[in-house]
């Protein structure tokens, strides 16, 4: 998809950059893969605040994805391509042979009438899924499975993928797009290509309200704060905030590690997301 610029004809529009969406579905999503989603405004089921910056947005239906990609040797036609008010990615509406329906993830060079098929050894291209087992070394994947069965968890966002760089033992090695080096198991499922959408980042929405819509609220630093709000609150004039950036509850932030070294999955990286980083 092509980015859409907009002149300055309003103060809104000025410096407005979106995603051209002409070639999606325009009609309404398939009504047995939807469910009703209620806002939680960030609160938890206690009604504290648990996510700052969150509330508001437009109303949203979701879309049940297939990330798990289990019917296995059953050809698939991919019949449109929707937007996801939920994810960056674009979804595609795929019909099994049988007459089933199901949304998965559209991964970038996918069109409509294309043919998908999950299986233990398929053809590596776009929207095609197997596991590990049966992959060539180099694919390029996306919604990769951590733990067999499971479906995808790793690489659906907008424009992300990872590559199937080797084998060690029972293990796929995989190379994320952070950098990151890590190994999952071979039972694991993957789909081929790289996610859709890759331009996401690259919009400008030109005015706070369109942010607002999307259900994000305004993000205030904390030395525009008083001191009861946040420490690096208070003093006189404009301060940076202090040599040890904190969160308000006092945690280093601004690039210090919080993940625990002793957290299971540790073992499971190869190398860093950080190691490439100077000094790091």
């Amino acid at each position: 998809m092509a980015l859409k610029s907009y002149n300055p004809t309003t103060p809104g529009q000025r410096g407005l950059v979106l995603i051209d969406r002409s070639e999606l579905w325009k009609g309404r999503p398939v009504k047995s893969l939807t469910e009703g989603l209620s806002k939680n405004g960030g609160r938890n089921n206690t009604g504290r605040i648990t996510m700052r910056r969150r509330g508001g947005g437009a109303k949203r239906l979701y879309r049940v994805v297939d990330f798990k990609r289990t019917k296995f040797d059953v050809p698939a036609t991919v019949e449109r391509i929707e937007y996801d008010p939920n994810r960056t990615a674009f979804i595609a509406l795929i019909r099994y042979q049988d007459g089933e329906q199901a949304y998965i993830l559209a991964p970038q060079r996918l069109g409509v009438g294309d043919t998908v098929v999950a299986g233990e050894k398929v053809d590596v291209k776009p929207g095609n899924a197997m596991r590990f087992q049966g992959m060539p070394i180099g694919t390029i994947v996306h919604n990769i499975e951590l733990k067999p069965g499971k479906g995808g968890q790793l690489a659906r966002a907008a424009g992300t993928y990872a590559q199937f760089v080797g084998r060690d033992g029972g293990y796929a090695q995989i190379r994320l797009s952070s950098g990151e080096l890590r190994l999952v198991r071979q039972e694991c499922m993957a789909s081929v290509g790289a996610v859709s959408n890759a331009d996401n980042s690259n919009q400008n929405l030109g005015k706070a309200g369109r942010n607002r819509h999307l259900g994000k609220r305004p993000s205030v630093r904390g030395v525009v704060m008083n001191p009861v709000d946040h420490p690096h609150g208070g003093g006189e004039g404009r301060t940076s905030g202090g040599r040890h950036p904190v969160t308000p509850w006092g945690k280093p932030t601004k690039g210090a590690r919080t993940r625990n070294k002793k957290k299971a999955s540790s073992q499971l990286i190869l190398r860093s997301r950080h190691a490439r980083k100077k000094g790091r």
